[in-house]
Order: structure tokens, then sequence, then C-alpha cells
């Protein structure tokens, strides 16, 4: 990372305390660090955020989730559940702008760290509060993961084919992510509000909260007609044909016809132009009618070609298309090349190794990948002395104590 890279980053003179674990509120953090924020992770003594432990383990001992997911973040230990923790967190918040936490609502309350201990330390501090049902509520007691926030989001009830039952709507961890991304958005709200009032405020998301979100119009259809959206498979509502097509060559092509339009290009392509425009299949609302009859038009066409043949053919008819992508094809994909959508970081604790690059794409000031996930405890004497002086001979009493 150039200078000019590290000093350029929107959010470089930002500092931000994760005391969270897992994925939610941690993602939010890591958002912020690959846009130049100081994210100073805050982890138990020889034990660590259990994300260290999830997933598929690499040659440094920590797995490949946790360092793609703490990239750019210093590790420091601390045990909140002793005073001298507590007191230690809160001369970090001090020096903070924001803090990020995922426990179990009333928590950090039960070990003198909840908001009202915070804000009086830190007037300006910018607290992210995720929790499996937010901070209030009859349910907010009760704890939570992702798998859960999609499932009382309404998201895993669409998921599956008609027959069968409620899958898994990609992955378990889409609540994790969604609401990490809402609580980067919060934070930064809530600091810009924070530079015309003074003060800081706290940002409250439950898990379930961004999926229900954005279940497009879930909600008005059911209040308005009392509609109840079941699962469809791979299909969509209020537009068709707009699925996955399996190809010839036996793998699959998603064709998205959002309108008259693009159907009738559809059509034209596939040689039967007569069934768009006055034809029967010329309006959403008649497709909508006879679905099953219009994908089945579309299967059958696609049947006939290859996967590439049908993403030329569909290119060059102006018909949405793309290829179904495994994770193979996604690292062979030109696109995805060009677009630099997979960063290769050095590491000296875990090697070369590909990760999601950043997004958004800021064309002035991007943000980057610096580093994986940091060892447990990595910058303890870095990050003590600068911020708070300690000398060695204090790290070695309180590492002594469990403390560090």
């Amino acid at each position: 990372m150039s200078d000019y890279a590290s000093s350029n980053r929107p959010l470089t003179g930002l500092r931000v305390i994760d005391i969270a674990t897992y994925i939610a509120a941690p993602y939010c953090a890591t958002i912020m660090a690959e846009f130049g924020a100081e994210v100073i992770k805050v982890e138990q003594p020889g034990i660590g955020d259990p994300c260290r432990r999830l997933g598929t383990p690499s040659e440094c001992g920590d797995t490949l989730v946790w360092l793609s997911e703490a990239r750019n973040k210093k590790s420091v230990t601390l045990n909140l559940k002793s005073p001298k923790g507590a007191a230690i967190l809160k001369q970090l918040v001090a020096k903070a702008d924001a803090l990020t936490e995922n426990f179990q609502p009333g928590t950090l309350e039960g070990w003198g760290l909840g908001w009202d201990v915070l804000s009086a330390v830190n007037p300006r501090l910018v607290m992210l509060r995720v929790s499996g049902y937010g901070q209030t509520g009859p349910y907010s007691h009760k704890p939570g993961f992702g798998r859960i926030g999609n499932a009382f989001g309404g998201i895993s009830f669409l998921a599956g084919d008609p027959d069968g039952p409620p899958v898994t709507p990609g992955s378990a961890t889409l609540a994790d992510y969604m609401a990490g991304l809402y609580g980067a958005l919060g934070v930064m709200m809530a600091l810009r509000a924070r530079d015309a009032t003074g003060r800081g405020q706290q940002i409250d998301i439950g898990l379930y909260e961004p999926i229900f979100r954005i279940l497009d119009e879930m909600a008005p259809a059911y209040d308005k007609v009392g509609f109840i959206r079941q699962r469809m498979g791979a299909a969509a509502p209020n537009v068709c044909p707009h699925s996955h097509y399996q190809t010839g060559d036996g793998r699959w092509i998603a064709i998205a016809c959002t309108n008259d339009k693009i159907f009738a290009r559809m059509a034209r392509l596939m040689g039967c132009p007569e069934v768009a425009g006055e034809g029967i299949y010329g309006t959403i609302a008649r497709r909508e009618k006879q679905r099953a009859a219009v994908d089945g038009l579309v299967a059958a066409w696609a049947r006939q070609q290859t996967q590439q043949e049908a993403v030329r053919l569909c290119d060059e008819a102006e018909v949405p298309c793309g290829i179904v992508a495994s994770v193979d094809e996604l690292f062979r994909d030109p696109h995805y090349a060009a677009r630099g959508n997979i960063a290769r970081v050095s590491d000296p604790r875990a090697g070369d190794l590909a990760v999601p690059n950043v997004v958004p794409r800021l064309t002035d000031t991007p943000g980057g990948v610096d580093t994986l996930g940091p060892g447990l405890g990595q910058h303890n004497a870095e990050v003590y002395s600068r911020l708070l002086g300690m000398t060695p001979a204090d790290l070695r009493v309180l590492e002594s104590e469990g403390v560090i």
C-alpha cells in the first residue's frame, strides 16, 4: 500500500473499536477498514473471535473466513468481563469515533459497558448494536444468528421449489452481511449527524430487519390485497420468463425478460416472434397466467444451445442473460479479471490468498485490502503503547493477570 493510497482513503483519521464477534457487526468495521479507518479488533485473551475457527483452516491456524473478513484490522486482546479490562475499553472508547458490537442485549450492560456508560466517556461516540431481534421488543432477549435472521426476515420461506421445503437462500450468513452493510450505512449517517450536532448516537439493527427490508413488494402486497407469496423455485414474481434454464451441455444460464419489449426480442431469438406483441404471450399479464408454458418454451430453446452459445445469442439479441456461475468459473471469467473483483493479497502469516475485493468502487478515493486477518493480539504492544501510553512492563502485568 502506498502512502498516497493510505492517506487518500475517505475514512482515514477515523478510529473504530470492534468488540463484536462472528460476521454481522464486524463486517461493518471491515468495510470501514477497507476505506481507511483504523479498526481495532478487541478479542478475548487466549480465545479470540469465533470466526478464527469458522470455516476452512489455513496454515497459520486461523480459518479462511477470518483471514478474509478481518482484513485491514488490528487485533488486541482484552477481557471485557474483568474490571480492569472494562476500564481499558473505556480508555480506548475515549479515543474512538465508533464502536461495533453484537452481543445479546443486556450483555454489555452487565459488564458495566452499556451505552449510558460509554457515551458518558465519549459523548461523540457512535455505537452500532447488532443483535438477533434488536435492542427492544418482546424477542430482544433471544439469541440469533444469520440463519434465524433469514428465517424471521421472510426470505427463507421463499427459497426452494413450490412443492419442497424452505431452503437456505444461498447462504446462511446473508443476514449477517446485510446487517453489517446496513450497519456501515448507519454509522456513516450517524457520523455525518455528529458533524452537525457534536453528539454521537446508537444504531440498533436486528439481524432480520435488513432481510425484511429487501423483499420488494411483499409487505404492501399482503396489506393491500392479502397476497402471500409462495416458493417459486428459480422463477420471479411479476415477470416471466425470468428464471434459470439448463443448456444442452448440462450447464445453466439466467435470463431476465423484465418487460414486453425484451420478451419480444427473446421470442424473435427463439424463432417464434408471433407469440410476442399481439400474440398469446405478448404482455406480462398473459405470460403470468401461462408461466409454465412460457418457461417451457425458453427451456426448450436453451437445451438446444451450449451455455456459451446461449449467452452469445442473447447478447446479440439484447436479451439480459448470464451464466449461473460456480466459483471456479468466476476465477476464470474475463470480466471479473478486468474489474479486479478478486484481490490477491500476500500475507506474512497466510501467504498468497485470493479474497473478494472492495465494494463499492470509488474513482478518486478507493478502498483497498492491505492485510488479511491479524494474529490474536498481534497489535497489543502497538495499540496500548501508542494510544494509552502503556509500557512493556504494564503489558506484562496485564497479561499475567489475564486482562490481555
